[in-house]
């Protein structure tokens, strides 16, 4: 039997969006968890890498949607750019916990956690942004969240370059470097990201206000 659903294709976009972002924050919190409280690790990178499989479904999905749509809430190449921003931003974020677990990493670094708490702060700025597309009247609120995560990106660059300077600087075991440049470098990434999606919301914000 055919399954016919009475939610426009439209709807179905701003939808999963926000299952998208909500992932994301899930993700982010998860890895904040991970590293201020440093007990359970490979049950936690497990739940995370579990939330990285389901930011991978929800892209997907949004994939299929964008390719059987004829008419699609704003660009298509908007749509398609937003979505797989958002799921980079969850698999920077598992790239790092999975490092984490990998490299057996016997403790945090201050650094690290501070990074945790930025990608946390900037997933939940995505999250209260994306569902302001669903409505005309809200894009213009769009643009205070893009400022703030503009912010937190730029507060996030500050903390790697200290952390890299840091551990280059303390630091003269060659192994223990490289474990940690890489960790931070993913965390870092998930921010940039962060700060990619402010512009997609942006743009799109800008084009249809």
């Amino acid at each position: 039997m055919v399954k016919f659903s009475f939610i426009p294709r439209e709807e179905k976009f701003f939808d999963l969006f926000i299952d998208s972002a909500r992932n994301m924050v899930k993700t982010a919190r998860s890895l904040k968890d991970l590293l201020d409280n440093w007990e359970n690790i490979g049950v936690k990178v497990a739940e995370i890498t579990e939330l990285e499989h389901e930011g991978d479904s929800i892209t997907h999905q949004i994939a299929a949607l964008l390719h059987r749509s004829f008419v699609t809430p704003f660009d298509r190449e908007d749509i398609a750019l937003l979505s797989h921003t958002m799921d980079d931003i969850t698999d920077f974020i598992h790239a790092a916990a999975d490092a984490i677990f990998i490299y057996k990493i016997k403790k945090p670094t201050k650094r690290a956690r501070e990074l945790a708490d930025i990608i946390l702060q900037a997933a939940v700025e995505v999250e209260k942004a994306v569902p302001l597309l669903r409505h005309h009247s809200e894009l213009s609120k769009i643009m205070e969240h893009c400022v703030e995560l503009n912010r937190l990106e730029n507060r996030a660059d500050k903390i790697y370059r200290s952390a890299l300077g840091e551990l280059f600087d303390v630091e003269e075991d060659t192994a223990y470097i490289i474990k940690w440049r890489e960790i931070y470098e993913h965390m870092e990434s998930a921010t940039d990201r962060c700060e990619d999606v402010a512009n997609v919301l942006e743009g799109v914000a800008l084009k249809h206000a």
